[in-house]
């Protein structure tokens, strides 16, 4: 290859995956060894210091569950006081506490890692997978995130980049990547392509789902919606409380405080729901999964039947048709508008998915996509296209998955940029100084759907220094903000009356 080439990252909460065009035009996985594409989320350090990425990290993760961090994507550019991180915090078995700049920290063989750090650590393991395929150095990448991350998300997956010194030359969202991958097969077999699609993501730790309008080779995000708590761990984790409870019943013994016994367990519950798949009962039995206080091996024998998962997770479905249907609302069609819809994530394998996608959309779902391949490939297509001085670029028009604005007086939200809101976006408002000789002005950002910033999830303090000292009122400062295409936001204050350009800096502070 004459250019350095860029790989496409899926960077997901159960499985990583990555791509590349290669020289004749044609996407490729790229395979780890063993044939596998897909690389395990997870990162470990054994008892011997070593650390694992992967396969190897996953292996041992049944006799090291304290010391082996999953759904790490879960946790990256939250803040540790929100309900995601109090929630994630009951169902992993390894330590999460609060950092220095109200993010989180782990705690893995006595060091401690952030967030970034752990997905940094990810990525060069996908990296150097890519090397050692195309046999030359990867120094750069696409990188996919869900939809619906926030603005501080989508940075710290930008962080993690640098730190291994991998330039993520765009963010682009999960779904959106997803319809790349049909479009662009689509636009192969015929000479023309408009259609509208959905793209129903439910992945492991996230769900989003997209309309977009693909005309050759421009896609249009009309909406974007999701849920970055819902995915393919809860639905494991309905089978785990089930398990949990129904062997309190039995032997009144409560296994959550074991690490081992609930590590064990998780694995069975993720097993078992893969082959509900295909089958409509599956035995779940672990032999010895503890002991009787007088020394006797206690097992776990019961069945599971693919109707008792649909009940479990039933409300899980509903709520991602809720949010598919807030999202046909906002884009403004209706389901008799959409021509395909595309199935995304390891948990559309569920049968119960595909029926209620039918019935909700009166057609089955398109097998145009890999539920597994297809963003990674979609991000590959990107990557492509970014060094393609053809006119064959691919042109994508996305969206702000939730609302950004700023605190108004009594806590209220004041939206700047609404979701749904086209990027790249620009909009001004126009401040003044409110006592004397003012030379600061500060502004807390927020981004999310509720009505007061208590709902939202902070994104910063912006601080404005170098104002024009005068009276309360005299000065004007010119605010822009800023949003790229990757739904990252940027700010800018200006005095209009000199053009002087003043000082910005932004603190991620404790909410």
């Amino acid at each position: 290859m004459n250019k350095e080439p860029i790989i496409g990252i899926d960077l997901g909460t159960t499985n990583s995956c990555a791509a590349i065009v290669e020289g004749d035009g044609q996407v490729k996985l790229i395979p780890y060894k063993g044939g596998e594409y897909t690389i395990p989320s997870i990162f470990a350090i054994d008892d011997k210091g070593n650390e694992l990425i992967g396969h190897e990290a996953k292996r041992q993760w049944q006799l090291n569950p304290r010391n082996t961090v999953y759904g790490a994507k879960r946790l990256i550019g939250r803040s540790y006081k929100s309900d995601v991180v109090e929630t994630m915090r009951k169902i992993v078995q390894y330590p999460i506490r609060a950092g220095s700049k109200n993010d989180v920290v782990l705690d893995v063989a006595k060091k401690e890692f952030t967030l970034q750090e752990i997905s940094a650590r990810i990525l060069n393991k996908i990296r150097d997978v890519a090397s050692n395929y195309l046999r030359v150095p990867v120094r750069r990448a696409v990188v996919t995130v869900p939809a619906y991350f926030t603005d501080r998300q989508r940075q710290s997956v930008k962080d993690a980049g640098k730190l291994i010194d991998l330039e993520v030359v765009r963010i682009i969202n999960e779904p959106t990547a997803a319809s790349l991958a049909y479009g662009i097969r689509s636009l192969a077999e015929n000479a023309h392509v408009h259609e509208k699609v959905v793209v129903y993501d439910l992945g492991g730790g996230t769900f989003d789902v997209s309309i977009i309008e693909i005309r050759d080779r421009v896609f249009e995000v009309k909406a974007t919606g999701g849920d970055i708590f819902l995915g393919g761990i809860d639905f494991d984790n309905a089978m785990i409380r089930y398990v949990l409870e129904d062997f309190r019943a039995k032997h009144g013994v409560d296994l959550s405080t074991d690490p081992v016994a609930m590590q064990r367990i998780k694995d069975l519950a993720e097993r078992t729901k893969i082959d509900l798949s295909s089958r409509e009962e599956v035995p779940f039995n672990i032999p010895f999964i503890t002991m009787t206080a007088q020394g006797q091996p206690l097992n776990i024998e019961m069945k599971f039947t693919r109707k008792q998962l649909e009940q479990l997770t039933a409300p899980f479905i509903d709520r991602t048709l809720q949010m598919v249907a807030r999202v046909l609302v906002d884009s403004g069609l209706s389901t008799r508008d959409i021509d395909e819809v595309l199935l995304v994530g390891g948990q559309t394998r569920m049968p119960v998915v595909q029926e209620r996608l039918t019935k909700f959309f009166g057609k089955p779902p398109s097998k145009g996509v890999h539920p597994d391949e297809a963003v990674a490939i979609g991000a590959a297509l990107y990557a492509h296209s970014l060094q393609d001085d053809t006119n064959l670029r691919i042109q994508l028009l996305d969206v702000i998955p939730m609302a950004i604005g700023l605190e108004k007086a009594g806590g209220a939200f004041h939206v700047v940029f609404p979701r749904n809101a086209p990027i790249p976006n620009a909009k001004q408002l126009l401040g003044t100084t409110s006592f004397d000789n003012q030379t600061e002005l500060s502004m807390r950002i927020y981004q999310g759907d509720g009505e007061y910033v208590s709902q939202n999830e902070l994104l910063g303090d912006f601080n404005f220094s170098g104002i024009r000292p005068d009276r309360a009122g005299q000065v004007q400062v010119e605010i822009t903000f800023d949003v790229n295409v990757e739904g990252i936001l940027t700010m800018r204050a200006r005095d209009p009356q000199t053009g002087r350009e003043m000082k910005t800096t932004v603190r991620v502070t404790q909410s």
